[in-house]
Protein backbone atom coordinates (compact mmCIF):
# COMPACT_ATOMS: atom_id res chain seq x y z
CA UNK A 1 0.00 0.00 0.00
CA UNK A 2 1.29 3.47 -0.87
CA UNK A 3 2.15 5.80 2.02
CA UNK A 4 -0.54 8.46 2.45
CA UNK A 5 1.94 11.22 1.57
CA UNK A 6 2.48 9.56 -1.83
CA UNK A 7 -1.29 9.25 -2.28
CA UNK A 8 -1.48 12.93 -1.33
CA UNK A 9 0.53 13.84 -4.45
CA UNK A 10 -1.95 12.16 -6.78
CA UNK A 11 -3.71 14.72 -8.97
CA UNK A 12 -1.89 17.59 -7.26
CA UNK A 13 -0.41 20.55 -9.12
CA UNK A 14 2.95 21.69 -7.73
CA UNK A 15 4.91 24.83 -8.55
CA UNK A 16 8.65 24.48 -7.91
CA UNK A 17 11.05 27.43 -8.02
CA UNK A 18 14.79 26.99 -8.49
CA UNK A 19 13.97 23.86 -10.47
CA UNK A 20 17.47 23.45 -11.91
CA UNK A 21 19.09 23.34 -8.46
CA UNK A 22 20.62 20.27 -6.79
CA UNK A 23 17.90 19.67 -4.18
CA UNK A 24 15.05 20.53 -6.58
CA UNK A 25 16.24 17.91 -9.09
CA UNK A 26 16.20 15.19 -6.43
CA UNK A 27 12.77 16.36 -5.24
CA UNK A 28 11.38 16.25 -8.80
CA UNK A 29 12.81 12.78 -9.44
CA UNK A 30 11.25 11.52 -6.21
CA UNK A 31 7.84 12.96 -7.08
CA UNK A 32 7.80 11.55 -10.63
CA UNK A 33 9.01 8.12 -9.52
CA UNK A 34 6.80 7.84 -6.43
CA UNK A 35 3.68 9.37 -7.91
CA UNK A 36 3.51 9.53 -11.73
CA UNK A 37 -0.17 10.44 -11.30
CA UNK A 38 0.78 13.91 -10.07
CA UNK A 39 -1.40 16.27 -12.12
CA UNK A 40 1.18 18.83 -13.17
CA UNK A 41 4.60 20.21 -12.24
CA UNK A 42 5.18 23.87 -13.03
CA UNK A 43 8.94 24.44 -12.94
CA UNK A 44 10.21 28.01 -12.65
CA UNK A 45 13.69 28.62 -14.07
CA UNK A 46 15.62 31.67 -15.15
CA UNK A 47 15.34 31.86 -18.91
CA UNK A 48 14.55 34.42 -21.60
CA UNK A 49 11.46 32.65 -22.93
CA UNK A 50 9.51 29.37 -22.94
CA UNK A 51 11.80 27.70 -25.45
CA UNK A 52 14.93 28.57 -23.46
CA UNK A 53 13.26 27.39 -20.22
CA UNK A 54 12.35 24.07 -21.83
CA UNK A 55 15.87 23.59 -23.20
CA UNK A 56 17.42 24.45 -19.85
CA UNK A 57 15.24 21.94 -17.98
CA UNK A 58 15.98 19.29 -20.58
CA UNK A 59 19.76 19.70 -20.42
CA UNK A 60 20.19 20.66 -16.74
CA UNK A 61 17.56 18.42 -15.15
CA UNK A 62 16.04 15.53 -17.06
CA UNK A 63 19.16 14.45 -18.97
CA UNK A 64 21.09 14.03 -15.72
CA UNK A 65 22.23 10.61 -14.53
CA UNK A 66 19.95 11.14 -11.52
CA UNK A 67 16.98 10.08 -13.71
CA UNK A 68 18.56 6.82 -14.93
CA UNK A 69 16.55 4.61 -12.51
CA UNK A 70 13.26 6.20 -13.52
CA UNK A 71 14.29 6.00 -17.18
CA UNK A 72 15.16 2.31 -16.79
CA UNK A 73 11.90 1.57 -14.94
CA UNK A 74 9.56 3.14 -17.49
CA UNK A 75 11.71 3.35 -20.64
CA UNK A 76 12.86 6.39 -22.61
CA UNK A 77 9.65 6.78 -24.57
CA UNK A 78 7.36 6.63 -21.53
CA UNK A 79 9.55 8.98 -19.47
CA UNK A 80 9.67 11.54 -22.28
CA UNK A 81 5.89 11.29 -22.60
CA UNK A 82 5.51 11.66 -18.82
CA UNK A 83 7.68 14.79 -18.80
CA UNK A 84 5.84 16.20 -21.82
CA UNK A 85 2.48 15.55 -20.18
CA UNK A 86 3.24 16.59 -16.60
CA UNK A 87 6.00 19.21 -16.75
CA UNK A 88 5.40 22.85 -17.70
CA UNK A 89 8.52 25.06 -17.86
CA UNK A 90 8.01 28.64 -16.75
CA UNK A 91 10.63 31.34 -17.42
CA UNK A 92 10.80 33.63 -14.43
CA UNK A 93 12.80 35.17 -11.61
CA UNK A 94 11.68 35.09 -7.97
CA UNK A 95 13.52 38.32 -7.20
CA UNK A 96 10.94 40.15 -9.34
CA UNK A 97 7.29 40.99 -8.63
CA UNK A 98 4.94 38.22 -9.74
CA UNK A 99 8.12 36.09 -9.92
CA UNK A 100 8.94 37.69 -13.24
CA UNK A 101 6.40 35.49 -14.99
CA UNK A 102 5.75 37.31 -18.26
CA UNK A 103 2.93 35.37 -19.87
CA UNK A 104 -0.50 36.28 -21.13
CA UNK A 105 -3.10 36.96 -18.46
CA UNK A 106 -5.18 33.93 -19.44
CA UNK A 107 -2.21 31.63 -18.78
CA UNK A 108 -1.63 33.21 -15.37
CA UNK A 109 -5.29 32.91 -14.44
CA UNK A 110 -5.40 29.25 -15.52
CA UNK A 111 -2.19 28.46 -13.63
CA UNK A 112 -3.39 30.14 -10.45
CA UNK A 113 -6.60 28.12 -10.59
CA UNK A 114 -4.62 24.87 -10.60
CA UNK A 115 -1.75 25.24 -8.12
CA UNK A 116 -2.07 23.30 -4.87
CA UNK A 117 1.48 23.32 -3.48
CA UNK A 118 4.26 25.88 -3.94
CA UNK A 119 7.82 24.74 -3.22
CA UNK A 120 10.56 27.36 -3.03
CA UNK A 121 13.98 25.76 -3.34
CA UNK A 122 15.65 28.74 -5.00
CA UNK A 123 18.61 30.27 -3.18
CA UNK A 124 21.98 31.86 -3.71
CA UNK A 125 24.62 29.33 -2.70
CA UNK A 126 27.67 31.53 -2.10
CA UNK A 127 28.31 32.65 1.47
CA UNK A 128 29.85 35.87 0.11
CA UNK A 129 27.27 36.64 -2.59
CA UNK A 130 26.87 40.32 -3.42
CA UNK A 131 24.28 41.83 -1.10
CA UNK A 132 21.85 43.11 -3.73
CA UNK A 133 21.66 39.67 -5.41
CA UNK A 134 21.26 37.80 -2.10
CA UNK A 135 18.53 40.19 -0.92
CA UNK A 136 16.63 39.74 -4.18
CA UNK A 137 16.68 35.93 -4.11
CA UNK A 138 16.90 34.95 -0.43
CA UNK A 139 14.90 37.74 1.23
CA UNK A 140 12.42 39.26 -1.20
CA UNK A 141 12.19 36.10 -3.32
CA UNK A 142 10.16 34.25 -0.65
CA UNK A 143 7.88 37.30 -0.25
CA UNK A 144 7.26 37.46 -4.01
CA UNK A 145 6.43 33.73 -4.00
CA UNK A 146 4.09 34.20 -1.02
CA UNK A 147 2.29 37.06 -2.77
CA UNK A 148 1.96 34.90 -5.88
CA UNK A 149 0.61 32.02 -3.76
CA UNK A 150 -2.02 34.30 -2.20
CA UNK A 151 -3.35 35.05 -5.68
CA UNK A 152 -3.84 31.36 -6.40
CA UNK A 153 -7.39 30.01 -6.14
CA UNK A 154 -6.77 27.08 -3.80
CA UNK A 155 -3.23 27.06 -2.42
CA UNK A 156 -2.85 24.35 0.22
CA UNK A 157 0.73 25.05 1.33
CA UNK A 158 3.88 27.04 0.71
CA UNK A 159 6.97 24.97 1.48
CA UNK A 160 10.14 27.05 1.76
CA UNK A 161 13.67 25.62 1.88
CA UNK A 162 15.92 27.69 4.12
CA UNK A 163 19.05 26.58 6.01
CA UNK A 164 19.66 25.44 9.57
CA UNK A 165 22.50 27.96 9.80
CA UNK A 166 20.14 30.93 10.00
CA UNK A 167 20.90 30.42 13.71
CA UNK A 168 24.26 32.13 13.17
CA UNK A 169 27.01 30.98 15.54
CA UNK A 170 24.82 29.92 18.44
CA UNK A 171 25.91 26.98 20.57
CA UNK A 172 24.04 24.28 22.47
CA UNK A 173 20.68 22.84 21.43
CA UNK A 174 19.11 24.94 18.68
CA UNK A 175 15.32 24.68 18.63
CA UNK A 176 12.97 24.67 15.66
CA UNK A 177 11.66 28.19 16.24
CA UNK A 178 10.51 30.77 13.69
CA UNK A 179 12.03 34.25 13.62
CA UNK A 180 10.09 37.25 14.81
CA UNK A 181 10.01 40.17 12.39
CA UNK A 182 13.16 42.26 12.83
CA UNK A 183 14.78 39.82 15.28
CA UNK A 184 18.56 39.94 15.54
CA UNK A 185 21.06 37.44 16.92
CA UNK A 186 23.06 39.90 19.00
CA UNK A 187 20.18 41.75 20.65
CA UNK A 188 20.99 45.06 18.96
CA UNK A 189 18.54 47.29 17.08
CA UNK A 190 15.91 45.43 15.07
CA UNK A 191 16.52 44.66 11.41
CA UNK A 192 14.50 46.96 9.17
CA UNK A 193 14.31 44.97 5.94
CA UNK A 194 12.89 47.84 3.91
CA UNK A 195 15.75 50.04 5.10
CA UNK A 196 18.23 47.36 3.99
CA UNK A 197 17.00 47.47 0.40
CA UNK A 198 17.06 51.30 0.46
CA UNK A 199 20.68 51.24 1.67
CA UNK A 200 21.57 48.86 -1.17
CA UNK A 201 19.96 51.14 -3.77
CA UNK A 202 21.76 54.16 -2.36
CA UNK A 203 25.08 52.31 -2.35
CA UNK A 204 24.66 51.26 -5.98
CA UNK A 205 23.89 54.86 -7.00
CA UNK A 206 26.96 56.07 -5.11
CA UNK A 207 29.22 53.48 -6.76
CA UNK A 208 27.88 54.38 -10.20
CA UNK A 209 28.46 58.08 -9.54
CA UNK A 210 32.05 57.34 -8.49
CA UNK A 211 32.62 55.44 -11.72
CA UNK A 212 33.24 52.01 -10.19
CA UNK A 213 33.80 49.16 -12.64
CA UNK A 214 31.52 46.11 -12.63
CA UNK A 215 34.16 44.10 -10.75
CA UNK A 216 34.72 46.88 -8.19
CA UNK A 217 30.94 47.21 -7.72
CA UNK A 218 30.62 43.46 -7.21
CA UNK A 219 33.28 43.48 -4.49
CA UNK A 220 31.81 46.56 -2.82
CA UNK A 221 28.37 44.88 -2.66
CA UNK A 222 29.94 41.72 -1.21
CA UNK A 223 31.65 43.83 1.46
CA UNK A 224 28.39 45.64 2.24
CA UNK A 225 26.52 42.35 2.71
CA UNK A 226 29.14 41.01 5.10
CA UNK A 227 29.16 44.28 7.05
CA UNK A 228 25.36 44.33 7.43
CA UNK A 229 25.25 40.64 8.40
CA UNK A 230 27.86 41.04 11.13
CA UNK A 231 26.17 44.20 12.43
CA UNK A 232 23.17 42.08 13.47
CA UNK A 233 25.03 38.94 14.55
CA UNK A 234 25.09 36.74 11.42
CA UNK A 235 28.45 35.48 10.07
CA UNK A 236 27.80 36.01 6.36
CA UNK A 237 25.45 37.44 3.75
CA UNK A 238 23.89 34.10 2.83
CA UNK A 239 22.47 33.16 6.24
CA UNK A 240 21.54 36.77 7.04
CA UNK A 241 19.43 37.15 3.90
CA UNK A 242 17.90 33.68 4.37
CA UNK A 243 16.88 34.64 7.92
CA UNK A 244 15.23 37.85 6.68
CA UNK A 245 13.38 35.77 4.07
CA UNK A 246 11.98 33.60 6.86
CA UNK A 247 10.93 36.72 8.77
CA UNK A 248 8.95 38.05 5.82
CA UNK A 249 7.19 34.72 5.32
CA UNK A 250 6.18 34.50 8.97
CA UNK A 251 5.07 38.11 9.18
CA UNK A 252 3.13 38.30 5.90
CA UNK A 253 1.66 34.78 5.70
CA UNK A 254 -1.85 35.64 6.94
CA UNK A 255 -3.81 32.35 6.60
CA UNK A 256 -1.34 30.69 4.22
CA UNK A 257 0.02 27.41 5.68
CA UNK A 258 3.82 27.66 5.75
CA UNK A 259 6.40 24.91 6.23
CA UNK A 260 10.04 25.93 6.47
CA UNK A 261 12.60 23.19 5.91
CA UNK A 262 16.00 23.98 7.42
CA UNK A 263 18.55 21.45 6.16
CA UNK A 264 22.12 21.38 7.44
CA UNK A 265 25.05 20.60 5.08
CA UNK A 266 23.50 18.72 2.15
CA UNK A 267 25.54 15.87 0.69
CA UNK A 268 25.15 13.14 -1.95
CA UNK A 269 22.21 10.71 -2.03
CA UNK A 270 22.19 8.00 0.61
CA UNK A 271 20.03 5.50 -1.28
CA UNK A 272 17.49 7.06 -3.68
CA UNK A 273 17.40 6.80 -6.60
CA UNK A 274 20.86 5.25 -6.07
CA UNK A 275 23.69 5.97 -3.60
CA UNK A 276 26.23 8.71 -4.19
CA UNK A 277 24.64 11.00 -6.77
CA UNK A 278 25.84 14.57 -6.41
CA UNK A 279 26.17 17.60 -8.63
CA UNK A 280 28.86 20.24 -8.32
CA UNK A 281 31.24 20.98 -5.47
CA UNK A 282 29.21 21.44 -2.29
CA UNK A 283 30.31 23.06 0.97
CA UNK A 284 32.36 20.24 2.45
CA UNK A 285 33.44 18.91 -0.95
CA UNK A 286 35.76 21.82 -1.76
CA UNK A 287 37.79 20.76 1.29
CA UNK A 288 37.70 17.10 0.21
CA UNK A 289 38.87 18.01 -3.31
CA UNK A 290 41.73 20.17 -1.98
CA UNK A 291 42.65 17.37 0.43
CA UNK A 292 42.69 14.80 -2.40
CA UNK A 293 44.93 16.96 -4.61
CA UNK A 294 47.36 17.62 -1.77
CA UNK A 295 46.64 21.36 -1.98
CA UNK A 296 45.34 21.56 1.58
CA UNK A 297 48.37 21.88 3.85
CA UNK A 298 46.69 23.32 6.92
CA UNK A 299 43.13 24.08 7.97
CA UNK A 300 41.17 25.68 10.76
CA UNK A 301 38.81 23.13 12.33
CA UNK A 302 37.83 22.01 15.81
CA UNK A 303 38.24 18.29 15.23
CA UNK A 304 35.98 17.53 18.20
CA UNK A 305 33.15 19.65 16.80
CA UNK A 306 30.19 17.98 15.09
CA UNK A 307 29.88 18.26 11.32
CA UNK A 308 26.14 18.20 10.63
CA UNK A 309 25.55 16.43 7.31
CA UNK A 310 22.35 15.26 5.64
CA UNK A 311 22.03 13.30 2.37
CA UNK A 312 19.98 15.15 -0.25
CA UNK A 313 17.43 12.35 -0.75
CA UNK A 314 16.54 12.52 2.96
CA UNK A 315 15.84 16.24 2.58
CA UNK A 316 13.64 15.61 -0.49
CA UNK A 317 11.72 12.92 1.40
CA UNK A 318 11.19 15.30 4.32
CA UNK A 319 9.79 17.89 1.91
CA UNK A 320 7.21 15.42 0.57
CA UNK A 321 6.15 14.13 3.99
CA UNK A 322 5.85 17.56 5.65
CA UNK A 323 3.90 18.93 2.68
CA UNK A 324 1.37 16.12 3.07
CA UNK A 325 1.18 16.63 6.83
CA UNK A 326 0.53 20.38 6.85
CA UNK A 327 -1.40 21.15 3.67
CA UNK A 328 -4.68 22.92 4.32
CA UNK A 329 -3.67 23.81 7.92
CA UNK A 330 -4.84 27.40 7.72
CA UNK A 331 -2.39 29.82 9.28
CA UNK A 332 0.11 27.15 10.39
CA UNK A 333 3.82 27.99 10.51
CA UNK A 334 6.04 24.98 11.16
CA UNK A 335 9.84 24.67 11.18
CA UNK A 336 11.70 21.43 10.47
CA UNK A 337 15.42 20.97 11.01
CA UNK A 338 16.67 18.21 8.73
CA UNK A 339 20.11 17.16 9.91
CA UNK A 340 22.11 14.58 11.83
CA UNK A 341 23.80 16.27 14.81
CA UNK A 342 21.02 15.49 17.31
CA UNK A 343 20.49 11.80 16.56
CA UNK A 344 23.62 10.60 14.75
CA UNK A 345 26.52 13.06 15.12
CA UNK A 346 29.82 12.69 13.26
CA UNK A 347 32.84 14.71 14.37
CA UNK A 348 35.33 16.43 12.09
CA UNK A 349 38.02 14.24 13.63
CA UNK A 350 36.24 11.13 12.32
CA UNK A 351 35.84 12.66 8.84
CA UNK A 352 39.53 13.63 8.76
CA UNK A 353 40.55 10.06 9.68
CA UNK A 354 38.19 8.60 7.04
CA UNK A 355 39.57 10.92 4.33
CA UNK A 356 43.12 9.94 5.27
CA UNK A 357 42.33 6.24 4.99
CA UNK A 358 40.47 6.64 1.69
CA UNK A 359 43.12 8.67 -0.11
CA UNK A 360 45.99 6.59 1.25
CA UNK A 361 44.26 3.49 -0.17
CA UNK A 362 43.16 5.21 -3.41
CA UNK A 363 45.58 8.11 -3.99
CA UNK A 364 45.47 10.58 -6.84
CA UNK A 365 48.61 10.47 -8.97
CA UNK A 366 50.58 13.68 -9.39
CA UNK A 367 52.12 14.95 -12.63
CA UNK A 368 55.28 13.00 -11.80
CA UNK A 369 53.26 9.77 -11.68
CA UNK A 370 53.73 9.39 -7.94
CA UNK A 371 50.83 9.13 -5.49
CA UNK A 372 49.80 12.32 -3.67
CA UNK A 373 49.93 11.70 0.09
CA UNK A 374 47.72 14.15 2.01
CA UNK A 375 49.44 15.80 4.97
CA UNK A 376 47.25 18.40 6.64
CA UNK A 377 47.94 20.26 9.88
CA UNK A 378 44.76 20.97 11.87
CA UNK A 379 44.37 24.00 14.14
CA UNK A 380 41.36 24.27 16.50
CA UNK A 381 41.53 28.06 17.01
CA UNK A 382 41.87 31.02 14.68
CA UNK A 383 44.73 32.44 16.78
CA UNK A 384 46.89 29.33 16.38
CA UNK A 385 46.00 29.08 12.71
CA UNK A 386 47.04 32.70 12.08
CA UNK A 387 50.39 32.27 13.87
CA UNK A 388 51.19 29.16 11.82
CA UNK A 389 50.15 30.57 8.45
CA UNK A 390 51.98 33.85 9.11
CA UNK A 391 55.26 32.06 9.83
CA UNK A 392 54.87 29.25 7.30
CA UNK A 393 53.35 31.13 4.34
CA UNK A 394 52.84 34.87 4.81
CA UNK A 395 56.40 35.73 5.85
CA UNK A 396 58.02 33.74 2.98
CA UNK A 397 55.56 35.40 0.58
CA UNK A 398 56.61 38.86 1.79
CA UNK A 399 60.28 37.92 1.29
CA UNK A 400 59.47 36.58 -2.19
CA UNK A 401 57.64 39.82 -2.99
CA UNK A 402 60.75 41.83 -2.12
CA UNK A 403 63.01 39.51 -4.13
CA UNK A 404 60.65 39.89 -7.08
CA UNK A 405 61.61 43.57 -7.23
CA UNK A 406 65.24 42.53 -7.71
CA UNK A 407 64.63 39.56 -10.02
CA UNK A 408 61.27 40.33 -11.69
CA UNK A 409 61.69 38.00 -14.67
CA UNK A 410 62.68 34.96 -12.56
CA UNK A 411 60.43 35.40 -9.51
CA UNK A 412 57.50 37.53 -10.69
CA UNK A 413 55.31 34.67 -11.90
CA UNK A 414 56.28 32.43 -8.96
CA UNK A 415 55.16 35.09 -6.48
CA UNK A 416 51.84 35.64 -8.28
CA UNK A 417 51.05 31.90 -8.30
CA UNK A 418 51.86 31.36 -4.61
CA UNK A 419 50.17 34.56 -3.52
CA UNK A 420 47.00 33.62 -5.41
CA UNK A 421 46.95 30.13 -3.82
CA UNK A 422 47.48 31.62 -0.36
CA UNK A 423 44.64 34.13 -0.81
CA UNK A 424 42.27 31.40 -2.06
CA UNK A 425 43.11 29.20 0.94
CA UNK A 426 42.60 32.07 3.40
CA UNK A 427 39.32 33.01 1.75
CA UNK A 428 38.12 29.41 2.14
CA UNK A 429 39.07 29.41 5.82
CA UNK A 430 37.37 32.75 6.39
CA UNK A 431 34.13 31.60 4.76
CA UNK A 432 34.01 28.25 6.55
CA UNK A 433 35.24 29.43 9.95
CA UNK A 434 31.74 29.73 11.50
CA UNK A 435 30.96 26.12 10.54
CA UNK A 436 34.22 24.28 11.26
CA UNK A 437 34.24 25.48 14.86
CA UNK A 438 30.42 25.42 15.20
CA UNK A 439 29.19 24.32 18.65
CA UNK A 440 25.47 23.97 17.97
CA UNK A 441 23.30 20.85 17.83
CA UNK A 442 20.12 21.06 15.76
CA UNK A 443 17.00 19.75 17.43
CA UNK A 444 15.12 17.72 14.79
CA UNK A 445 12.33 16.40 16.96
CA UNK A 446 9.54 17.73 14.73
CA UNK A 447 10.53 15.36 11.91
CA UNK A 448 11.20 12.50 14.33
CA UNK A 449 7.74 12.96 15.90
CA UNK A 450 6.25 12.84 12.42
CA UNK A 451 8.12 9.61 11.66
CA UNK A 452 7.05 7.98 14.95
CA UNK A 453 3.46 9.17 14.48
CA UNK A 454 3.33 7.37 11.13
CA UNK A 455 5.26 4.23 12.12
CA UNK A 456 4.02 1.23 10.19
CA UNK A 457 2.17 3.29 7.57
CA UNK A 458 4.98 3.42 5.01
CA UNK A 459 5.69 7.06 5.73
CA UNK A 460 8.31 6.07 8.30
CA UNK A 461 10.19 4.30 5.49
CA UNK A 462 10.12 7.48 3.42
CA UNK A 463 11.66 9.45 6.27
CA UNK A 464 14.24 6.91 7.40
CA UNK A 465 15.76 7.68 10.76
CA UNK A 466 19.12 9.40 10.37
CA UNK A 467 20.40 6.80 12.83
CA UNK A 468 20.55 4.27 9.99
CA UNK A 469 23.62 6.00 8.50
CA UNK A 470 27.04 4.50 9.26
CA UNK A 471 29.17 7.56 8.53
CA UNK A 472 32.38 5.64 7.81
CA UNK A 473 30.59 3.45 5.28
CA UNK A 474 28.80 6.47 3.82
CA UNK A 475 32.01 8.40 3.22
CA UNK A 476 34.20 5.47 2.15
CA UNK A 477 31.70 3.72 -0.13
CA UNK A 478 29.15 6.35 -1.14
CA UNK A 479 29.98 10.04 -0.86
CA UNK A 480 33.64 10.25 -1.89
CA UNK A 481 33.16 7.72 -4.70
CA UNK A 482 30.07 9.62 -5.85
CA UNK A 483 31.98 12.90 -5.80
CA UNK A 484 34.75 11.40 -7.91
CA UNK A 485 32.36 9.70 -10.36
CA UNK A 486 29.75 12.42 -10.85
CA UNK A 487 31.84 15.58 -10.42
CA UNK A 488 35.61 15.18 -10.58
CA UNK A 489 35.77 12.73 -13.49
CA UNK A 490 33.11 14.45 -15.59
Amino acid sequence: MEPSCVQFLENKTVLVTGASGFLAKVFLERVLRLQPKVRRLYLLVRASDNKAAKQRLHSEVFEKDLFRVLRKNVGDERLNALISEKVVPIPGDISLNNMGVIRDSNFLQDTMQEIDIIVNSAATTRFDERYDVALGINTFGPLNILNFAKKCAKPQLLLHVSTAYVCGERSGLILEKPFAMGETLNGKNKVDIDAEIVSVEQKLKQLKKLGYSEEETKQAMKDLGLKRAKLYGWPNTYVFTKAMGEMLLGYCRESMPIVIIRPTIITSTFSDPFPGWIEGIKTIDSVIVSFRKGLLKCFLVDDMAVCDLIPVDMVANAMIVTAAEHSRESGSHTIYHVGSSYQNPVMYKQIYEILNRFFLASPLLGRNGLPIVPNVKIFPTMARFRVYTSLRYKLPLQILRLLRLIFPSQLGEKYEVHNRRFNIAMRMVKLYRPYVIFKGIFDDRNLERLRIKNEGTGIDKLIDSIKCIDWEDYFMNIHIRGLITHVLEK
